[in-house]
């Protein structure tokens, strides 16, 4: 229950949505609101050791901006943070950095530290509120602020360093909630919160929030989501929706690109009634929000302090230094259809840092994307550049053709041929929900992903048509691979973020581990590619 009475909640929930609806419109494409984000962060970083070093005046412009200070990897940062950490001040941004947040570590496997300053906090908490509010004018109910908002994920927990303090993405939340939000609406209580991400953490806050209890908002991945689910339903496969549960349950917030194959399964779980509102956040911002039909894209949070370049993906280098000379677009330049990579100058002090995300704008006015994956894990054994989102839906779509209900999936390519002429093709490992009718072979769902993709993608159609990529493997696995893969390879928060696909066999060879893949003869032979494929 809210101290304050559920009529003034309701209120000023009202009137917060007014304002930002207000906003919305007055902003139109965010051209203005960007300007005024890069003033104010020139004028920051210009009292700022890195910002001397770059020569960047307090009134720099966007081309004075772009002159001084190249473009960079968030690694490269790291001599910087590392000083921040040791108690340095005024280094990426003005004052002492007391909190740090861990990256997922997707790409490298290790999460890294980046600062959280006092300004970086403001910007979650702001842009937090929006998520949510768009969620009001999505729906025009106000009843979530009259609920406790379940936070499922890696935990509250901080680790402290002398006077300095490090956690995930989860934990600086938390810090920068109001006194009132964290006392009337954050849930679970501190002591389950800052517990780790774990099936027996999961089955706590079940325990903890009984049939009934006021329950109006959950947030967490969609594999949180489900996991949720599914430990409130115990033994008991046709248990009632999560809705039915909590009856005040109206919004399942979902963060992690790509919830395309659960999110299915995700309405199903969560009841008639609740709507999932998908949030674009990482460590170093939130950056947009769905106000509409999640087909229509996340609404660009032009005007929360970050400001926005777009690098097109097809000129990024794979790899190691970026090359000067790189278009670099505003959000005045970009384009509909077109993938970027995402770079964001942020008040935690990162300048003109390459996030390693795949944008691409579905509207620009207003100013509407969606995540198609990261710039460093699409699929380019042979120059065919396929991404994750273009991954998940080709599996999806197959699947939904033949009622088969994949769970999770990853793709890496492998090795038919050695050098001196090598051949190579894509291995998929698919784990398909227990119980699926129909289960198909694995050569049987290779042929159908095989011609699906050689439709959707014509370099991959080329390559294949000169015998330069061999047809797919398709690794069907037990359920609960994946499952174990996770608790394997989990960080110490209790994240293990799977992608969809990798141009290496980092993740291929950890599960074929588990699965005991590639084991003795189970090998496919080398071949050559069949005629004409």
């Amino acid at each position: 229950m809210t101290l304050a009475p559920a009529f003034l909640v309701k209120i000023l929930a009202s009137y917060r949505a007014a304002r930002l609806r207000h906003r919305l419109a007055a902003g139109g494409p965010g051209i203005a609101a960007q300007q005024t984000a890069l003033a104010r962060l020139c004028g920051a970083l210009a009292r700022t050791e890195f910002g001397r070093l770059h020569g960047l005046p307090a009134g720099a412009d966007l081309a004075t901006f772009r002159q001084r200070v190249p473009l960079r990897r968030v690694e490269e940062f790291r001599g910087w943070i590392e000083r921040m950490a040791g108690g340095a001040s005024d280094v990426l941004w003005p004052g002492r950095c007391r909190h740090f947040v861990y990256t997922a570590g997707t790409v490298t496997g290790t999460p890294r530290p980046l600062p959280v300053t006092a300004d970086l906090l403001a910007h979650y908490r702001g842009a937090l509120a929006d998520a949510l509010l768009l969620h009001v004018l999505r729906t025009g109910s106000r009843e979530i602020f009259l609920g406790r908002h379940l936070h499922l994920g890696s935990g509250t927990a901080l680790t402290c360093a002398g006077e300095s303090s490090a956690g995930y993405l989860d934990a600086m939340a938390w810090l920068s909630l109001s006194d009132w939000a964290r006392e009337n609406l954050y849930a679970p209580d501190r002591a389950l919160a800052d517990r780790s991400d774990s099936p027996e953490r999961t089955a706590a806050i079940v325990q903890r929030y009984p049939t009934g209890a006021p329950v109006s908002l959950l947030a967490g991945t969609p594999a949180a989501l489900l996991a949720l689910a599914e430990a409130a339903r115990g033994p008991d496969a046709e248990a009632a929706p999560l809705r039915a549960r909590w009856p005040r349950l109206e919004c399942a917030v979902h963060t992690g690109a790509l919830p395309l194959l659960l999110l299915d399964d995700l309405r199903a779980a969560l009841g008639p009634g609740v709507c999932p509102h998908e949030v674009y956040a990482a460590a170093e911002g939130i950056f947009a929000a769905q106000d509409g039909e999640a087909s229509a894209g996340l609404r660009l949070f032009t005007d929360a302090g970050l400001f926005f370049e777009f690098v097109p993906v097809r000129e990024l280098p794979a790899g190691g230094e970026l090359p000067p000379g790189l278009t670099c677009l505003t959000l005045a330049e970009v384009q509909t259809g077109t993938d970027y990579a995402l770079v964001v100058t942020t008040p935690g002090g990162l300048c003109r840092c390459v996030m390693g995300d795949r944008v691409r704008f579905v509207s620009t006015t207003p100013p509407r994307l969606i995540v198609t994956g990261r710039t460093e894990l699409q699929l380019d054994t042979c120059g065919e550049q396929i991404g994750e989102r273009t991954l998940t839906t080709l599996l999806q779509g197959v699947c939904t053709r033949s009622d088969w209900k994949p769970v999770a999936f990853h793709v890496a390519p492998y090795a038919l041929r050695p050098a001196p002429r090598p051949l190579h093709c894509h291995e998929w490992w698919i784990e398909l929900r227990s119980g699926t009718v129909r289960t198909p072979t694995g050569p049987v769902l290779a042929l159908e992903l095989d011609e699906e993709l050689r439709r959707r993608n014509p370099d991959y159609e080329a390559r294949r048509l000169h015998g330069q990529i061999a047809e797919p493997i398709v690794r069907l696995v037990m359920p609960g691979t994946f499952a174990r893969w996770a608790q394997t390879h989990a960080a110490p928060g209790g994240l293990a973020k799977l992608s969809p696909c990798r141009n290496d066999r980092r993740v291929a060879d950890q599960l074929a581990g588990i699965a005991r893949f590639h084991a003795g003869g189970s090998q496919p032979p080398l071949r050559e590619p069949a005629s004409g494929a």
